[in-house]
């Protein structure tokens, strides 16, 4: 079967965090090290689901191996702005999911009515990099030693992409 990039739905929840805890517990991509509880994860997307804010999975069948989620800033100033956070399994890299969880989530951004999104990742995730680039993310800024993780520092990137 097929693995399918769509919007999450409420029964994607638990799935989603159990994907999300095995990405943070790598220790190398997420801000977080391990994933919130399972109750924080549904009030989020639930929050997400409710505003109509993008928020795309992979699905393999029933196993939400990937996610990638914009999430609109709140502050009427800022609304015109989303972040982006994303995450696959690891035995999911690698295959073009990635790209077609960023396209999912971008048009379904631009479906919103964003007009920027934001994403920082670390300097050391050169494949991220990559991918970001290839969709049109340019580095705005940098965090000189943002990350501090077992005593080792990463510099930390802001990307941005414009999507008018």
């Amino acid at each position: 079967m097929p693995i399918e990039v769509r919007r999450i739905t409420e029964a994607d929840i638990p799935g989603y965090n159990a994907c999300c805890d095995t990405v943070a517990r790598e220790r190398l991509y997420l801000a977080m090290l391990e994933a919130p509880p399972l109750e924080r994860s549904r009030v989020f997307v639930q929050g997400l689901l409710k505003s109509g804010a993008p928020m795309v999975v992979a699905a393999d069948g029933d196993e939400i191996v990937g996610w990638c989620d914009i999430n609109p800033l709140t502050h009427e100033v800022f609304r015109h702005r989303g972040g982006l956070g994303m995450g696959l399994l690891p035995a999911y890299r690698r295959q073009g999911l990635g790209k077609r969880l960023l396209e999912a989530a971008l048009a379904a951004a631009r479906e919103h009515g964003l007009e920027r999104v934001d994403l920082q990742v670390y300097a050391k995730n050169i494949a991220a990099i990559r991918l970001y680039e290839k969709a049109g993310f340019v580095v705005e800024g940098t965090f000189r030693q943002g990350r501090k993780l077992d005593g080792v520092y990463d510099d930390v990137l802001l990307m941005v992409k414009f999507l008018q």
